[in-house]
């Protein structure tokens, strides 16, 4: 049953959202130029790699040694529009389509976070991972990553339909607000260094 939601829930909604998505395609070619997507390979159900797919939000700046810019310093005002109401994530429609993803499970972080998360925390990939989720819904970047985990395994152990539909409905809500888009001193998300390692520089 959650898969056919999936599958019916992304096809309406890349149909509803078709013409946002040429529009913003359209402005990443002229604003950015190519590639329109940014590609990443991340973690999937029980960790298994997949890639996934985002509106490019940055460019290409180097340094005058040829080093890649820190993030903050490459996000456009595109970009940083697109993610203010996460219309950076349509994409991800497709990635639901063929399977990867779910409309709503655990948010799919970095392949290098695998090997540093608690026992606890790696149950977050007992389920597949989803555009939105619990912990989205109840603070998104604007909480710690202990508290975001704590969401993420509370999901895993509670999941239903029921709970999938309430997420959804708060995501709607959440977005219109511009809720929890960032944390404090960071434009998105700083790293995850590990349980008790502290914290650095965002992705």
């Amino acid at each position: 049953m959650k898969r056919m939601i999936d599958l019916f829930g992304s096809f309406a909604l890349i149909i509803i959202f078709s013409p946002i998505m040429l529009l913003i395609v359209l402005m990443i070619r002229i604003g950015m130029g190519s590639p329109i997507l940014f590609k990443q390979i991340r973690p999937g159900l029980y960790g298994k790699p997949f890639c996934i797919y985002k509106f490019r939000t940055m460019i290409d700046k180097k340094d005058k040694n040829g080093n890649m810019l820190p993030g903050k310093l490459r996000l456009t005002k595109l970009g940083i529009f697109l993610r203010k109401y996460s219309l950076d994530e349509i994409p991800q429609l497709f990635n639901v389509i063929k399977g990867d993803i779910s409309l709503v499970g655990p948010r799919p972080l970095l392949m290098e976070y695998l090997p540093i998360y608690s026992k606890e925390q790696a149950r977050r990939h007992e389920v597949k991972p989803g555009i939105t989720g619990w912990a989205q819904v109840n603070g998104r970047n604007s909480i710690s990553w202990e508290e975001k985990f704590n969401l993420d395994v509370w999901y895993v152990n509670n999941h239903s339909l029921f709970l999938d539909l309430k997420i959804i409905l708060l995501t709607i809500k959440k977005v219109f607000k511009k809720e929890g888009v960032s944390a404090k001193g960071h434009y998105s998300m700083e790293d995850f260094k590990g349980v008790n390692r502290g914290s650095g520089n965002q992705h």
